[in-house]
């Protein structure tokens, strides 16, 4: 019996790891990449940035509020699944809206290069309002492009292109953070020398898209038939044909969600996926400002936090796709989620002792790991309840409810360690247990999830032990 498990699971690593001699997973890397780059935009850097311009920490987690434009991603997403873009829509309907928004995000880190929060905040705020338009509209087609590359019988597949796409989310936000902190602290650079640096990298980007192909899909087809049945039940008026079209468009992709799920079940996912990253995202928006304060240089957060963090981190995320394949995703989640939060609680410790660096190491390499974990769990759950018919409207529904956390809420991040007059141990206490209502509500939509996802899994198990010799 114990030969056979150990057979089992080395047939499962074996099985696993091949799946990343796809094609198509390195496709999914490189636009995950794209789609954290942006954060290292607006996010660590532009933090670091204010920080050094003598901005408050109540102002720089107000201007962080910018973000909020990820969690309301969704109210425009429909049109990526039905508007064809002029000249750009010959790419095809992910790369054009891609490839668009690309050249907008080339702008306005150019915008950002030429203004200076020392002496206009409100530039600052514009240049960055225009970053965050254009890559959360990115990350509504990249999304969509990730689920609809990987055909609908390949859940292994599926479940291995979420950790690569967080695996390239963390790549493009830590090594280009980490250039950035690292490259302001050079003799004789200024901060609008290293975001036309970084511009550099969005010309590449602009480059991969227009080699890439865009994923084959019966979206239009059925679509078609979902408005030619509005059609006939309006009419055939020019205003029923109007109405048919906007119904499709907007009110069909959450209508089909609720339908497929039930109402109770659907509004229970949906709440957890706000909870769920709360605390990491209250931290995340802080961990500059808090490293800045107790001591660290903006070398030692770029060489730690992020290049050292994004080895581990991509390391961790491959691990967590392994995992997520062989305790399945329930059992992620729950795990995932205690490990995130319980790693905060080391850095209520490095907050207690100041710059240690080796805690500092320690405490980034833990909750790498959680993270990664959590990440690609989450990542993979949403992508299984996505359609393929209304990708980019139902995945962008779900995914900017995560943003939620991290951006709309998470603004009041700086007022909060205000209001506790600087103490950042006790803050750190606090998002630890800011995860717990959604493990609560994890557990209590527990039978209804292991329901509805453990079939997908049992398929994905079924099929490497076929595999296996």
């Amino acid at each position: 019996m114990g030969h056979s498990r150990t057979h089992l699971r080395r047939s499962l690593i074996r099985n696993y790891l091949a799946l990343f001699l796809d094609r198509r997973l390195g496709i999914i890397f490189v636009l995950g990449f794209a789609s954290g780059f942006p954060w290292a935009l607006i996010g660590s850097t532009l933090t670091a940035w204010l920080f050094d311009a003598g901005l408050t920490r109540t102002a720089i987690g107000a201007l962080g509020s910018i973000t909020m434009l990820y969690a309301l991603n969704f109210l425009w997403a429909p049109l990526l699944d039905r508007v064809r873009l002029p000249a750009l829509g010959l790419l095809g309907q992910r790369r054009a809206w891609i490839l668009l928004m690309q050249a907008l995000l080339l702008l306005a880190t150019l915008l950002l290069s030429l203004t200076n929060p020392a002496v206009s905040v409100f530039w600052i705020a514009a240049a960055g309002l225009l970053l965050a338009s254009a890559s959360s509209t990115q990350d509504v087609a990249i999304d969509a492009y990730r689920i609809e590359i990987i055909g609908p019988g390949e859940p292994h597949r599926l479940t291995a292109a979420s950790a690569m796409t967080t695996a390239g989310w963390w790549t493009g936000f830590g090594l280009p953070g980490g250039l950035a902190l690292v490259l302001a602290d050079l003799p004789g650079w200024e901060w609008s020398h290293v975001y036309q640096t970084l511009a550099l990298i969005l010309l590449g980007l602009i480059l991969f898209t227009l080699w890439i192909p865009e994923p084959e899909s019966n979206r239009d087809a059925e679509q078609r038939k979902d408005e030619t049945r509005m059609r006939e039940a309006l009419g055939p008026t020019p205003a029923g044909r109007r109405t048919a079209w906007l119904l499709v468009t907007v009110v069909q992709p959450f209508a089909e969600f609720i339908r497929r799920n039930g109402l109770s079940l659907a509004l229970a996912i949906l709440g957890f996926i706000v909870l769920f990253k709360i605390g990491e995202a209250f931290m995340g928006r802080m961990a500059i400002v808090f490293y800045r304060e107790i001591g660290f240089s903006n070398t030692d957060i770029g060489m730690v936090s992020k290049f050292m963090g994004w080895g581990t981190m991509l390391v961790f995320t491959l691990l967590g796709g392994l995992l997520n394949v062989r305790f399945g995703i329930f059992r992620g989640l729950l795990i995932g989620g205690i490990a995130m939060a319980s790693t905060n609680l080391l850095f209520a410790l490095l907050a207690l002792t100041g710059p240690q660096m080796w805690l500092f190491v320690f405490a980034v390499v833990a909750d790498n790991f959680t993270t990664a974990l959590s990440t690609v769990t989450f990542v993979a759950f949403i992508s299984y309840l996505t359609s393929r018919v209304y990708t980019a409207s139902q995945y962008a529904l779900m995914a900017s409810l995560g943003n939620l956390s991290r951006t709309t809420l998470a603004a009041g991040s700086g007022m909060m360690v205000d209001g506790l007059g600087g103490n950042w141990a006790l803050f750190f206490i606090l998002t630890t247990i800011m995860v717990l209502p959604s493990l609560i509500l994890l557990l209590w939509i527990r039978q209804a999830l292991t329901e509805r996802l453990g079939a997908v899994f049992g398929r994905a198990r079924a099929a490497a032990r076929q595999q296996s010799p």
